[in-house]
């Protein structure tokens, strides 16, 4: 039996956090014994650990000052020691940047194991502490780490070549694992919110994650105004909370592009996998990725995706086969996959100007939406594009 920590800065339902919760269910069910700390915890957290739980602070970074902020910065490696020391941890699994940076200096003797989970040289081309933190770790602190799991060879590739990070021999490529069955099993649950189940009935563009720079949902706005012009029965539904910020942007290109009515924000949910399988399809746009979860998730139930190619973890998840991804818009097993949108400049953009690879995105959203060739073709080939994603197999992969 192994004493198993599992490190995540927030208990939202992204990707990370959905990660750590299936390993969670995985390792106690194997009979090991398993604590999960949050850097932050806060009222409205989807993913929850119960009697397993630790956390560190009850208020969010916003709700510091810059003082509260540094002071909390500064302690978290003595916390996370003092946590594995009580427990007697021999495993750690930390999701992250920052949890990966703090484990790595915690100086403890149990086995330590970080994970990448985006395209670094595009989230380290700003200047925040989090990627001086970043860029710091790669270049002295992840020694002090066994195994830094990337979920791509893009991103090991990525690592290697733009992010100078030293220690090349602590990679790995392992990608995220999926319990498929919980995920079709939970699909299955009734949308009792009728407003919720007439949206879904429509020609339905679903996004699922968290409303930031990162994932840049204007793109997707943008795109989804061109759509409805040709299918005014089409809805884009947003399912995730945001970044204040990103948030006033998208309320504001909505209004000035006058689609209020074609547009739902329906916030966090517990259970998004009844949304996703009762979607026509989702829709992401991101600036820089890893191999979203959120993907493989959509092809355990089926429904087809449209994603730019931010990075080419999007075609590890989605095809068969290598693809080259360039100006045009590919189709491949899961859906299609349409150029990079982004324009080497993270962070709101200062102009609501259409760039070409939105009209792709459009043109593959529509023809997603007008044609089931689709979806028979996921569900031909679903099988075979999850098998790298047993959650048995890679779970266990993580601990060796």
């Amino acid at each position: 039996m192994k004493n198993i920590l599992l490190i995540i800065p927030y208990g939202g339902v992204g990707g990370m956090e959905r990660l750590a919760f299936s390993f969670y269910n995985f390792y106690k069910k194997e009979g090991h014994f398993v604590k999960a700390v949050k850097f932050i915890k806060l009222q409205n957290d989807i993913i929850n650990f119960d009697e397993d739980e630790l956390y560190f602070s009850d208020r969010d970074f916003s709700e510091m000052s810059k003082a509260e902020r540094l002071k909390f910065y500064v302690s978290v490696p003595y916390k996370l020691r003092k946590v594995i020391k009580k427990h007697k941890i021999t495993h750690s699994i930390a999701f992250g940047a920052m949890p990966n940076v703090y484990s790595s200096l915690t100086f403890t003797k149990d086995y330590k194991v970080a994970s990448i989970h985006a395209l670094k040289s595009v989230e380290l081309s700003n200047n925040s502490l989090l990627s001086k933190m970043t860029r710091f770790g790669y270049k002295y602190t992840y020694k002090n780490l066994d195994k830094v799991v990337c979920i791509s060879n893009a991103i090991k590739e990525d690592l290697i070549e733009k992010c100078d990070f030293k220690f090349a021999n602590k990679l790995t490529v392992i990608y995220n694992p999926h319990d498929v069955d919980e995920i079709q099993k939970r699909s299955l649950e009734d949308i009792t919110e009728k407003n919720e189940v007439a949206l879904l009935a429509s020609n339905s563009v679903l996004f699922i994650g968290r409303l930031s720079t990162q994932k840049s949902p204007w793109h997707l706005i943008k795109a989804f105004s061109l759509v409805i012009k040709n299918m005014p029965d089409a809805r884009l539904i947003f399912i995730g909370d945001g970044d204040a910020g990103v948030l006033k942007h998208l309320e504001n290109l909505i209004d000035d592009l006058g689609i209020n009515e074609y547009i739902s924000f329906l916030g966090r949910k517990k259970n998004p996998y009844k949304y996703l399988a009762n979607a026509k399809m989702l829709a992401l746009a991101s600036h820089y990725e890893g191999t979203p979860n959120v993907i493989v998730e959509a092809m355990c139930l089926a429904t087809p995706v449209v994603s730019s190619c931010c990075t080419y973890g999007i075609v590890e998840l989605m095809s068969l086969h290598a693809q080259k991804i360039e100006d045009k818009m590919v189709e491949v097993e899961a859906g299609i996959i349409t150029p990079n949108l982004y324009k080497d400049k993270l962070g709101i953009p200062l102009t609501d100007e259409f760039i070409d690879e939105e009209y792709v995105l459009a043109e593959a959203i529509e023809l997603v939406l007008k044609s089931s060739k689709y979806k028979q073709n996921l569900e031909a080939n679903k099988n075979e594009l999850l098998v790298k994603f047993n959650l048995e197999r890679v779970a266990n992969e993580y601990l060796s």
